[in-house]
This record gives structure tokens, C-alpha cells and sequence, in this order.
């Protein structure tokens, strides 16, 4: 090992400069303590101990990690290796954030460069007792050790090594330092952008090995796991247990979508060899024997370097989107927490301002809940309770509606229907009762309560008895939507409070302002519930309201209309009701059928006056029952609290309170304070990471972007403008072909002017010729909106009108051909100030476009050309078919 030095690891395939870039911001971001809120992507190494991870880092590494055969790994390392001029390697600690700000201080302190891997093991047993891990108080750490390796050979990859998986404790380690690595492990593994590479031990069942159940367990489908077998060489040529791995790596037996790699690293014997010794070795194993089956892209570390870093790219490109839109909701939720809290308020006079400015949004709040203004993102989504409970204005809508709604089906005590209708047994609701049956009740009723009324007459008071006896349910129905109508209006108040305020200062302001004003609120509405209900209890009744003798008026009509039907029914023998309504004979004795008529009359004046009174009573009950509906709505619910609740809790009512009371509502609690501090904390490095996302995602292909989630390719892809350099690629066409096989696609072709276009857009060799060209390529006609007309206007380009964006090459200007030679230039009345490029439906667009807004940049000017009419390309546009290219980048 002593003769080994970084320099020797075997080199990899030429990887881009943005491909480094785009690693190195992830790792950059990661180094900020982005992980602690947002996870990011990363290649997590997990496996039972002995699985051989170590051995894994150290062949994508280069560097010697130190293995015991006893004990491996006992805390999360980070890998990052970066391909630069010269060999540098650099060992920090990343504190875990449960440590204290001593502890922190401490470990950020370990920081060493080395440059002979001589030191690294050292270095390790140093990082371990900085970390506390050198006595027996602790096994294992969660804190991290951060390992920068840099050199002209190495990928650009971060991988994450974790330590490994055990069931029982030993003298060395705990059954409880076994739940701390469980927990560890498990935490990284459920991270939904986490690449999991299950490293596989060929020396134990694959069945026995705990991380395969955890793999399976949280990744059951297998999109975002590979498997790595280690230790091939242990297994028996030949045996059941070789074939049995190698139809694993052959993704037959546990399918993985990412697939299995297989390594055969140093054991105990060759533990002394070096890396091209290793390399070799490797080589000469997967030449021969079962293992000649298996892709060549699928065994050994020459291919897995490029698979991981590919794999990692990827990744990261693909959950780029929902990483942007974390983050945003992130600071989001921030700056929520803070607006909540408020500023700093130490002294007196910033908590009474912090008050005032709380009321002001209070009261706005609270008007737009009672108004019914919902935009504010405050009242969310009405499809969901939490919105549904802050809109109050719809619930008292339709909480009153609800109410007139039971006053009219539920607020009678007895529902009177005719006798020839058939009484039907209830246990809900008004009871049902034949009309005869509640003239017997009222007649006893008016016998008892008998003045000096005219035979066939009642005492008026009468009405007055039965309509207090008929409408007995009110008071109950008043209550019980009053009570609903408080409750939700506590609950919306508690709501806004809880969104305007912190829970200290809400929790005051409730004690010492909004309870006592509520119960003075609610006081104040059940006392007018009182008194619109008290008419409608006692005295005597009351209404100079027409309807009430329009339905008097109405139910006597009724009662002759049905005597009558009776009547002439019974004296020409026909069932009128049933729609018999013909007569037999057609000559009748008109005063024999006046002397029937005459018969109908009522000979019992008790029962007839008690038959009025009932009407009468049933007249004023629906004009009476149309009069509490809308006193309790108006007077009750809008006047005496709906239109009180805005000045809740006003800035007059702030500016009134002494110095104790604001210090005892307004006061910062060291909660409060840590809180602020956390959220200042966290939103500082938000928008520092969204800064970076967005300006990574403008600048990524069109094509990544769109990608899905879960569609991470498997082999190695070809990089995006990637310019081969044969002096420094020490791949050969074979080894590569090789690797990629039949995934390898081709680049799209190069333009001749040597520029590299814009990612993602179409790029033509050609220029195309005339307008009815059998050679004529599509052309994207939109570029950012602007459309290309589909035919040219003769008059807008003199004939020797010479191109000049040709020469300049403006970026996302067209290039443009020599007009035809049947285009001649005639006068045009200009419509706009700017300037169009001539022949347009012959321009190619070599530089596919440019990002940023076109109009931001001057227009170049074409000689004598035709001003720029932007009507006519609009309506051209409407004309043309949507382009069939992807569109630009935002």
C-alpha cells in the first residue's frame, strides 16, 4: 500500500465540464446545509457489514479506506471525486445538527489536505476521535466525513457510504448501536431522491442480507435501487450458488429497473495490491468462467464509474423540477412563519406596533370573511374543511338558509291535514293531526276560555293560544342556529388569529381582547334573539300585513270550493274529485238543487267559529313565520354580530391598552425567538439554493426538463455538446463502443459554421433553396411568439438588399439567403417602427434562437426593407399549424 499513490487510479471516460458543474452545485448546495430542509439527489452505498461497501469506494476511489474484517464503517461518508489538473484530496467533518454550537465549532475545525493516500487511514482514525468514537461511550456517529478527491483521472461522482447493517450486538458494538445504524440507514434509503446501491455479498445468500429486505421494502418496485454483487470470487465454480448469482446480475431473479453491476474487489490475500494490480485481477476474473455471460457494461470498476456518474447526472436532472418547486414552498412557508411572528420586538413601543400592524390584518381578514372576499391565500381551498371553516359569510348564508328551511318544514308543533287524507304515524317532525280531530281540541279550548262572545263567534285572544301553542319549536330552532352561526364564527376568528399571530400572542390576545369581546358580542345576540322571539310567545297577535287576509280570504274560498264539490256531487251523482265531472241527464229542477246547497250549511256554531279561528291562526303563522326568518337573520345575526366582527379587534382598541397588558400580549417568548432565528436561517439558504436551481434549470436541454420522474437511464449517454478532445479521452472507440453498445445514440449534427446552436432546438445544414424544394427541410416557424409568415412579400426586400445578420451572427437573429429572382420590390405604407428580416419564409434559424426575450435586443436593420408589421405576423400565426419543435427554455 505504501507505494500507491492517488495518481494511479485507472482513468475514465472523458465527462464534460457542465457535468462537473452541475455536480458541483448540487455538492455546494448540499455543503450549505440545503439536506437538513430539502432532500437532493445522491447515491446512497448501503449493505450488511462485510458486504465489501468499503471496497466499492475504494475502487471507484482510488483511496484506501480502512476495513476491518470484524468491523467496517462507523458513520456516513461522503464521497467527491472531481476530475482537475492536479491530484488534491481534502477530509472535512459535517456536524450532525443535533450537536451543540461547541461541538459544531469543533468538528468544523477538523479540516486536512492530503496528498499521499499514506495519510488517509490515519486521518480516519483522527476524524473518529473528533467525533467522539474512540472510547466505548459510542460505536457509530451521525455525523458525516466529508472526502474531496480531485485528479486528472478521476470521474465526476458523490457517493454517500453509510455504515453497514448488523442484527446482534458484540463487545465492539450494541444491539443499540444496531438501532442507531438501522435508523441511519433507513433514513437515507427512504429519501424518494435517493439512488440505492445495495451492495450484495456473493459470500451469504442473497435471501439472508438485510439491506435486500429494506431495498424491497421501501423501493418495492425496484425504479430507483441497483444492485451491486461484491466477493464473486468466493463462490465455487460451477455450483449452484455461482449460477444463482450470476441469474441475479442478469436481473432475472430480484428485477431492478436500474439493473445489477458486479465487482470483484481486494480480499484478505491480495489486500497489498494496487489498483492496477486490482484492476487486472478484476479483468482476469470476468474473462473467464459464467461470468463471460453477463454484459460487459455490467462487470467491473471500469464500467461502473461511468454507469454511476451518468446515473447520478441524470437524477439530478430529472428531479430538478420538483426540487425548484420544494424549495419554493419552502421559502414560502418562511416567510409565513415570519410575517407571523413579526419583527423583533424588544422594547415597548415594537410590541404596541407589532399589535397595531397585527389588527389592521385581523380586521382585513375578518371583513373579507364576513364580505365574502375570498382571494387572500388565506382561506385556501373551499373543497377542503380547513377553507370551508374560514369562509363565514357562506356559513352564515347558508346556515340562515338552513334556517328558514326548519322553520318551514320543523317549526310547526302539528301539521293539520284534511280528513280525507290518511294520517301516517311519525317519529320526527311536526305530528299530524285531521282537521276534525283539532277542531275537537280547539273547541275545548274555546269553551274554557269563553268571554262575552256572540254565539258562533270566538274570543280573538283564541288566535293568540293557538299560534303560541303551534309555534313552541321556534325557540329551539333560534337557539340551536345561533349557537352554529358562534361556533363557526369563534372557529373563522381562531383561524385568522392563528394566521396573523404567534400561538403566545394569540393566545393573549384572546384572554385579554377577542374572548371578552366575543362574550360581549354574544351576550348582546342572544338578548335581540330574545326579544324577536318574545311576540311571537305572549300578548296578543299583531300584523298589518295583507298576506294575512289574503290567506284568510283564501282558506274560506277553499272550504266552499270543497262543500260545494260535495255537494253538487251528491245531487247529480257523479264523484267529482276523480274528474267525473258529465252529467247523465240533462235536465235538472233549479231550485231543488238550491234546497240541496241550502243543506250544507253549518248547524253547530261552536264548530264553525272554532274552524275560523283555525284559519285565522294558519294565516298568521305563515306571516308570522316569514317575519322571524328574517329578524333573526337581519337584525339578530347581521346587526348584532356579522357586522360587529371587523372591529374585533381594531388598532383603536390596540392603541387603547396600557403598557401592561401590550407587554403581556406582545412579549417575544425565547420560542418566538428561536423560531424567527430558524426560519431566517433556513429561508437565507432557500433562496440562495433557488437562485441556483433556476438558473441550472434555464440552462439544461429542453429535453431533460420534460423527462418524468422515474425514467433515469441505465447506460451511459452521449453529453450535450460534448467536443471530443483524442488527446485527453483515453477511452478507445472500441473499449467505448463496447460499454455503451447498442445504447449509444449519435449527436445530432454539427453546424457548419462550427457554433454549437442552443441545446434542444433544430439545427439545418442547409439553407433551403426555393420555396417549393423537394430538398426543403421543415423549418420551426415560432420562435419566442413570433411567427414566420408562410409566403413572402414581394415588396419587402429590394433586390440587392445584402443580409447583414449573416455576417454578425447575432444571437437568435435569422441568417438569411438571396431573395428569388421573381421577388420585386414594390412600395408599402409602413405599419410599424421596427424592422423585419427579408424573405422570411426562406430564413434559417442556425443559432436555434437565443435565451432571454428577443425584443429586449435591437432589431438589425435590412436596407430599404419593409418596416415590421406585427398584425400581419399575428395573423399569419393564426393561419400556420403549431411548430413541431420543443419550445425554448424559460
Amino acid at each position: 500500500m505504501g507505494d500507491q499513490k492517488l495518481g494511479e487510479v485507472r482513468p475514465v471516460a472523458l465527462q464534460s465540464k457542465a457535468h462537473e458543474d452541475l455536480l458541483n452545485i448540487i455538492d455546494s448546495l448540499r455543503s450549505q446545509g440545503i439536506s437538513r430542509y430539502i432532500d437532493l439527489p445522491q447515491l446512497i452505498v448501503c449493505g450488511d457489514q462485510s458486504s465489501g461497501k468499503s471496497s466499492v469506494l475504494e475502487a471507484v476511489s482510488g483511496i484506501r479506506f480502512p476495513t476491518k474484517d470484524n468491523l467496517c464503517t462507523r458513520f456516513a461518508t461522503e464521497l467527491i471525486l472531481r476530475r482537475g489538473p492536479s491530484t488534491s484530496a481534502s477530509v472535512t467533518i459535517v456536524p450532525n445538527a443535533d450537536r451543540s454550537e461547541s461541538e459544531k465549532a469543533k468538528l468544523q475545525r477538523f479540516q486536512h489536505e492530503i496528498s499521499d493516500l499514506d495519510q488517509f487511514e490515519n486521518l480516519v482514525d483522527s476524524a473518529k476521535s473528533v467525533m467522539g468514537l474512540d472510547g466505548d461511550a459510542r460505536a457509530f456517529s451521525n455525523d458525516i466525513l466529508r472526502v474531496d478527491i480531485s485528479g486528472p483521472n478521476q470521474p465526476h461522482l458523490t457517493l454517500v457510504d453509510l455504515p453497514g447493517l448488523f442484527s446482534a450486538g458484540n463487545k465492539t458494538q450494541s444491539d443499540t448501536d444496531a438501532q442507531v445504524v438501522k435508523s441511519l440507514v433507513l433514513s437515507y434509503m427512504k429519501k424518494s431522491r435517493s439512488i440505492i446501491l445495495a451492495v450484495v455479498s456473493a459470500k451469504n445468500d442473497f435471501a439472508n442480507q438485510i439491506v435486500t429486505k429494506y431495498a424491497r421494502d421501501i423501493d418495492p418496485q425496484g425504479l430507483r435501487t441497483l444492485g451491486i454483487i461484491t466477493k464473486p470470487d468466493t463462490l465455487p465454480p460451477g455450483s449452484d450458488s455461482e449460477k444463482s448469482f450470476v441469474e441475479l446480475a442478469e436481473n432475472k431473479d430480484v428485477h431492478f429497473r436500474l439493473g445489477w453491476h458486479v465487482l470483484r474487489n481486494r480480499d484478505y490475500e491480495t489486500r497489498d495490491y494496487t489498483t492496477e494490480e486490482r484492476d487486472q485481477m478484476e479483468r482476469d476474473f470476468f474473462s473467464k468462467g459464467i461470468w463471460t455471460s453477463l454484459p460487459s457494461n455490467h462487470v467491473g470498476i471500469f464500467s461502473l464509474k461511468p454507469r454511476l456518474s451518468t446515473l447520478l447526472k441524470e437524477q439530478i436532472l430529472t428531479e430538478l423540477p420538483s426540487l425548484i418547486e420544494n424549495v419554493s414552498r419552502g421559502i414560502k412557508d418562511c416567510k409565513d412563519i415570519m410575517t407571523r411572528l413579526g419583527e423583533s420586538r424588544a422594547t415597548l413601543s415594537d410590541q404596541r406596533l407589532h399589535l397595531v400592524r397585527l389588527s389592521q390584518e385581523f380586521s382585513r381578514l375578518a371583513k373579507s370573511a364576513t364580505d365574502g372576499f375570498y382571494v387572500d391565500e388565506f382561506f385556501g381551498s373551499a373543497m377542503q374543511d380547513v377553507g370551508k371553516s374560514k369562509r363565514l359569510r357562506a356559513i352564515i348564508q347558508n346556515t340562515c338558509s338552513d334556517f328558514s328551511e326548519a322553520i318551514r318544514r320543523k317549526g310547526h308543533a302539528k301539521q293539520i291535514i284534511d280528513d280525507s287524507k290518511e294520517v301516517v304515524t311519525q317519529t320526527t317532525g311536526p305530528f299530524r293531526i285531521h282537521r276534525s280531530d283539532y277542531v275537537d281540541e280547539v273547541m275545548t279550548l274555546m269553551r274554557r276560555s269563553r268571554g262575552r262572545e256572540l254565539p258562533g263567534t270566538y274570543n280573538p285572544l283564541l288566535i293568540g293560544d293557538l299560534f303560541y301553542e303551534q309555534s313552541k319549536p321556534w325557540t329551539e330552532l333560534v337557539e340551536q342556529y345561533t349557537g352554529t352561526i358562534l361556533n363557526a364564527t369563534r372557529t373563522a376568528l381562531n383561524a385568522i388569529l392563528d394566521h396573523t399571530s404567534d400561538e403566545t400572542t394569540g393566545q393573549g390576545l384572546l384572554r385579554y381582547i377577542i374572548n371578552p369581546k366575543m362574550d360581549a358580542l354574544q351576550h348582546d345576540l342572544e338578548a335581540k334573539v330574545d326579544s324577536i322571539l318574545e311576540p311571537h310567545k305572549r300578548g296578543h297577535p299583531i300584523t298589518y300585513n295583507h298576506y294575512f287576509t289574503d290567506n284568510v280570504q283564501k282558506a274560506k274560498a277553499q272550504h266552499r270550493k270543497d262543500t260545494l264539490i260535495e255537494q253538487l256531487g251528491s245531487f247529480f251523482g257523479v264523484d267529482i274529485e276523480s274528474g267525473n265531472t258529465k252529467v247523465k241527464e240533462h235536465s235538472f229542477d233549479v231550485k231543488s238543487l238550491l234546497d240541496h246547497l241550502a243543506q250544507g250549511t253549518e248547524t253547530d256554531m261552536d264548530r264553525y267559529a272554532c274552524s275560523e279561528a283555525i284559519d285565522c291562526m294558519q294565516a298568521y303563522y305563515k306571516v308570522a313565520m316569514k317575519t322571524i326568518v328574517d329578524d333573526f337573520s337581519v337584525l339578530a345575526i347581521e346587526k348584532c354580530l356579522v357586522k360587529r366582527l371587523p372591529d374585533l379587534l381594531s388598532p383603536e382598541t390596540i392603541v387603547g391598552l396600557d403598557d401592561a397588558t401590550i407587554s403581556s400580549i406582545a412579549a417575544e417568548t425565547e420560542e418566538s425567538r428561536l423560531e424567527r432565528s430558524r426560519a431566517t436561517e433556513k429561508l437565507k439558504v432557500l433562496e440562495s439554493t433557488l437562485v441556483v436551481l433556476r438558473s441550472l434549470d434555464r440552462h439544461q436541454p429542453a429535453r431533460t426538463r420534460r423527462k418524468a420522474v422515474n425514467t433515469i437511464s441505465t447506460s451511459k449517454l452521449p453529453e450535450d455538446n460534448e467536443e471530443s478532445n483524442s488527446s485527453t479521452d483515453v477511452y478507445s472507440s472500441s473499449e467505448e463502443d463496447d460499454y455503451l453498445g447498442s445504447r449509444k445514440q449519435k449527436l445530432p449534427p454539427k453546424r457548419r459554421d462550427g457554433g454549437s446552436g442552443l441545446v434542444g432546438m433544430p439545427e439545418f445544414e442547409k439553407p433551403i433553396a426555393t420555396e417549393k424544394s423537394a430538398e426543403a427541410m421543415p423549418v420551426s416557424r415560432s420562435v419566442f411568439g413570433m411567427a414566420k409568415p408562410e409566403k413572402t412579400i414581394a415588396s419587402e426586400r429590394p433586390a440587392d438588399a445584402r443580409p447583414i445578420a449573416e455576417s454578425r451572427g447575432l444571437s437568435g437573429m435569422a441568417q438569411t439567403e438571396k431573395p428569388a429572382a421573381n421577388e420585386k420590390p414594390t412600395d408599402a405604407a409602413p405599419t410599424s417602427r421596427f424592422t423585419r428580416p427579408p424573405n422570411s419564409d426562406r430564413t434559417r434559424n442556425t443559432q436555434g434562437g437565443f435565451a432571454g426575450n428577443p425584443f429586449s435586443l435591437p432589431f438589425a436593420s435590412f436596407g430599404n426593407s419593409q418596416p415590421f408589421d406585427f398584425g400581419k405576423v399575428v395573423e399569419n400565426e393564426k393561419r400556420q399549424p403549431a411548430s413541431p419543435f420543443p419550445p425554448l427554455p424559460n
